[in-house]
């Protein structure tokens, strides 16, 4: 599992465009209001395409 932080994400409406996008992609995520997170359960190539579908959102990741 690797958790993205998102220090920009700050309502509900944030966690369901990330959801909706992740859900697009096939991802197995959890997100995160209250830390601030998406949870990725996936290989490199499954994280790297939560991170490129969060840049495309508008959200800065980094990886913790």
């Amino acid at each position: 599992m690797t958790v993205l932080k998102a220090e920009d994400m700050h309502c509900g409406k944030c966690v369901e465009r990330i959801t909706k996008a992740m859900e697009r992609e096939g991802l197995k995520f959890e997100v995160s209001l209250e830390n601030k997170t998406v949870t990725i359960d996936g290989d490199a190539k499954a994280v790297a395409l939560a991170k490129e579908v969060m840049d495309d959102l508008g959200f800065d990741t980094v990886e913790i």
